[in-house]
């Protein structure tokens, strides 16, 4: 399988780097909507939250996809909704390990007769894009293929190849 397209890394003001991907469907926006916001459908590809979303509010995001790729079942953790303006944009800081937040935000815009969807991450200073953008890669080909209702990609395929 060929892996979707590589990302951007982009300088901010403050010395922190945002990350870009896009991906293009053939899919009507408000699917691709659905995919991104519905509990159910992000089960398929990333992973389910309990709550109710909303600008403003917050859920409590369980990711699962990791488990495909021989890891475990993380452990709830919250997630403010910083902008949810349906069908065309999400923006939500997800809590990372380090104690601090990865802001994310999803683009959706009509293209031709399907969607383009834009994802962006915030990186803190000092963060190595590399360091993330192999698992938003195979993330976002994860969605596209669900949305395709194709088989999810493997791992393997965006593992980052340990230096010989």
């Amino acid at each position: 399988m060929t892996t979707g397209p590589l990302g951007e890394v982009h300088p901010n003001n403050d010395g922190t780097e945002t990350l870009v991907l896009r991906r293009v469907f053939p899919d009507p926006i408000e699917d691709v909507w659905a995919a991104v916001t519905e509990s159910d459908r992000l089960a398929r590809w990333i992973g389910h939250y309990e709550g109710t979303g909303g600008t403003g509010g917050t859920v409590e995001f369980t990711v699962t996809g990791e488990m495909d790729a021989g890891g475990e079942e993380a452990q709830p953790v919250t997630v403010q909704i910083l902008d949810c303006s349906p069908p065309t944009r999400l923006v939500v800081d997800f809590p990372s390990e380090d104690g601090g937040a990865w802001h994310i935000a999803v683009t959706l815009a009509p293209h031709a007769d399907g969607t383009t969807l834009e994802f962006t991450q915030r990186l803190a200073a000092g963060f190595d894009a590399t360091d993330v953008e192999a698992g938003w890669r195979w993330y976002l080909d994860r969605l596209v293929a669900t949305v395709a209702g194709e088989p999810l990609p493997p791992w393997d395929d965006y593992a980052p190849k340990a230096a010989e």
